[in-house]
């Protein structure tokens, strides 16, 4: 549920802001006869989105059997997609400048159909990672929660609208930085993970099952103990940030070595924008 929460509210936050910066550009150079446009723009991405969603469950049926490869590449997909979602983030010193030219450059040269597409394409692209995502997130902990995901949503919509019609000051950069290691974390347990699926489909190597197991027995009530993968630290943790009380080798090393990668990159973009 955390996951999701997670995943649906930054994805649902950064449309909420772009369409934000669009319709606050609309507004202040006086061409509100233009919202129409961004708002069919804005309904046709959900609506293609919606489908992208139920093709993605029809494709994935016809891989059942072959689930452990199909789940495997499409937490590895997840877990690429995310990554470039945030290392682009940091990259944006003025993403708000940049959508604002393009809108214009749209408005001024009367295509409608141009802002249409702008709008579309930008709601498509976040709502098919969201599919993807969340997918993605439902293989690696093994159960999916609407509730979560909507909430996320609904959350996101509510802050974005605070931020644009009220004198609320919250700092969106502080606020994808902190989204933005979580989701990095998650990122690194669906490399993981999907490592974990290819091996059991014989694609990867295995070479030592088991690098540890704190997986222990069962309680004495036939519960689970709070560590144990499915009791309630180890779920969640398994999750948010694809912890695996087994592992083998190889996944243990995919997580290190995906988080020392993001890790020196994130710092070196970091250090980029400071100059």
């Amino acid at each position: 549920m955390i996951a999701d929460f997670i995943i649906t509210f930054r994805e649902a936050l950064e449309l909420a802001l772009i369409i934000g910066i669009i319709l606050g550009y609309l507004t202040k150079t006086k061409q509100e006869k233009y919202n129409n446009i961004v708002f069919v723009g804005l309904a046709a991405g959900i609506i293609f989105s919606l489908i992208g969603a139920v093709l993605f469950s029809f494709i994935a049926g016809g891989f059942a059997e072959n689930e452990a490869l199909f789940e495997g590449i499409t937490m590895l997909i997840g877990s690429v997609l995310l990554t470039s979602m945030i290392l682009w983030m940091i990259k944006q010193k003025n993403i708000a400048g940049e959508i604002k030219e393009k809108v214009s450059v749209e408005i001024s040269e009367a295509k409608k159909f141009g802002l249409f597409f702008l709008v579309f394409v930008l709601v498509l692209r976040e709502g098919i990672e969201t599919v993807i995502f969340l997918n993605a997130s439902f293989f690696a902990s093994g159960s999916s929660n609407l509730i979560g995901a909507f909430a996320g949503i609904i959350g996101a919509v509510f802050l974005g609208y605070l931020l644009f019609v009220s004198s609320k000051k919250i700092n969106i950069k502080k606020f994808f930085g902190i989204t933005g290691i979580l989701l990095i974390l998650f990122a690194a347990g669906l490399t993981s993970h999907g490592i974990h699926e290819l091996q059991e489909a014989g694609v990867v190597p295995v070479i030592i099952n088991e690098v540890w197991n704190i997986n222990p027995a069962l309680n004495a009530d036939g519960s689970f103990p709070l560590l144990h993968e499915k009791g309630l630290i180890g779920s969640i943790a398994k999750g948010l940030f694809g912890y695996n009380g087994n592992p083998s080798l190889i996944e243990v090393l995919s997580y290190l070595v995906y988080l020392v990668i993001v890790v020196v990159l994130w710092k070196k973009q970091n250090e980029k924008n400071l100059k």
